[in-house]
Order: C-alpha cells, then structure tokens, then sequence
C-alpha cells in the first residue's frame, strides 16, 4: 500500500480490516511506499502505536522522475505521484520480495486476504485482477490514440478488458524479468507528446496488460464506491458476493461521515475507522 497524510485515515481501517479477517494475520508483512517528502517517522509512528504487532516496513518513494511524466487527468487527486508508486513496486520493494497484493488506502477487506493472494497466475501472467468485460474499453483512450493505427494495433491479437489498479495480485519476479516499469513508463512519455488518455495512472496498465492477466472473481473489488469522478453519487454494490468494499471514485467515506452527508454504504466503512477511536496517535 502506499501512506500518505492525506489517506492515512483509509490506510488505517484497510490495515485492521486485513487483520481482523485474517485467519493467520501474524503471516502478514506490510510493504509501505511514502513519498520522500513525507514525515515517515510521524507514519511509523501512528502505525506502529495502532498496531504493535504488526510486521511493516516502509519504503521512500522518490516521485521526482515521475512528476514529469504525470499528465493532467480529469480529477487532480490522480495527478499526485505516490498514485503512480504502484508502477515502481518491482525496483522498491527487495528482490526477495517475488509476489505481492496491492491495495489501494480506500477500501476494507470483509475476508480473509490469503485467499486473494493464493490468486494462481499461470504459466506467464505477471498480475491478477478482477477483469470487467462489459465496461467500454475504448473509452479510457482519446480519439488520437483509435485513430492512430500503430498505437491501436496495441491491443491486436488480446481480448482487453477493464480492470481496476487498486487491487491486484503482482508476480514481482516476473515483472523484473520482463522489465515492465519501463514499458509503463514508454506509454507515459508518449502521453506527454500526444494525449492519448484522459485517466491518471491507469491507462498504462490498461496498454500493457489488459488482455494478459489472470483473473480474479469480482468479490475481490467491489468498486466503485466512492462515485464518479465528478460527483461522487452515492452507489450501491455489484450484484454477488463481496470480499472486498473499494471506494474508488471522488467520495471517500470518511469525508461524507466528516461531514454528515454519508452514503448508506459508507456505514460498512465506519467500524474500520480507527480514528474515531481511543487508539489515534496525536500529530
């Protein structure tokens, strides 16, 4: 996960619901990546003090070569560039490190996370995500990038579908062998000389992988949650089982409950919020 003053109150209640739906949750290390910027000894701190148990460490993100490469979106908390810390994984985390889940700082686990580790990924998939075929796929690139034969040959020979970066199972041997940070960071130089997505840090992902992951069910991301990326309307959930909540979108449930204009899901966020709680560390 990435932590950062500004989610620290989601990166908090996604850590206890891990623990508590953890059915060994002394097995579990969490791997942190912060800006280098940030106070990483006021982070320690507060999670250490929450969770005294807890096997963590935390990794200094220089976000100074991705800065440049960050292209205006269409909601400017995506623009920040621990957003993009998640293309980087594989050079920050140790090489002893072969296989990850990331999660995003807005979204609580109600199941046990083993499961969605144990995620198998075949004989060549680097990642496994829930995929949602049913989504207009073309719509998370320009008309520049359809129009261009050589760029929309991309996804020629693949069956590309929509997926959520917010969860996702990562064979980091395989992403090192493949050298995919690289191949990510191509399509973000390209953005920059012609626009030819409207989506912060997920259309990379979408160019390089949609098509070549591994599936995952659709409980593993209920997403969606926080709205849209203009408005942040209240949602309900995706028909079917639910093992995973993920307010993506502009709404974060601990603003509305902040400000008494929850959302009726927002109450299944509320028990994890261990700010409201004695054990909240002073800043």
């Amino acid at each position: 996960m990435t932590l950062d003053a500004s989610y620290l109150r989601g990166s908090m209640a996604a850590i206890l619901s891990v623990l508590q739906h953890s059915s060994c949750p002394e097995n579990i290390i969490f791997h942190f990546v912060s800006s280098a910027a940030a106070d990483t000894s006021h982070l320690n701190l507060t999670i250490a003090k929450s969770f005294p148990y807890l096997q963590f460490n935390i990794y200094r993100f220089d976000d100074s070569p991705v800065a440049g490469l960050i292209s205006t979106s269409i909601r400017a908390a995506l623009d920040c560039p621990l957003n993009y810390a998640r293309n980087y994984l594989a050079d920050l985390l140790p090489k002893c490190v072969q296989k990850v889940v990331y999660l995003d700082s807005d979204l609580v686990l109600v199941d046990d996370i083993a499961k969605l580790a144990a995620t198998p990924l075949g004989n060549e998939a680097v990642l496994a995500a829930p995929e949602y075929c049913n989504a207009n796929f073309t719509s998370y690139f320009t008309p520049t990038f359809w129009s261009n034969p050589s760029l929309s040959l991309t996804f020629a020979n693949r069956k590309p579908c929509y997926f959520n970066t917010g969860v996702m199972v990562i064979d980091l041997e395989r992403w090192r062998a493949g050298d995919y940070t690289t191949k990510i960071v191509e399509w973000m130089e390209l953005q920059k000389r012609m626009r030819i997505y409207e989506l912060g840090s997920l259309p990379p992902f979408l160019l390089v992988f949609a098509g070549n992951i591994a599936p995952v069910e659709h409980q593993w991301n209920q997403h969606g949650l926080g709205g849209d990326n203009f408005r942040g309307l209240c949602r309900d959930l995706h028909p079917g089982r639910v093992s995973l909540l993920h307010w993506s979108g502009k709404g974060k449930p601990w603003v509305r409950l902040d400000a008494n204009r929850p959302c009726p899901l927002d109450a299944l966020w509320a028990p994890y919020d261990l700010l409201q709680t004695p054990y909240i560390i002073d800043s």
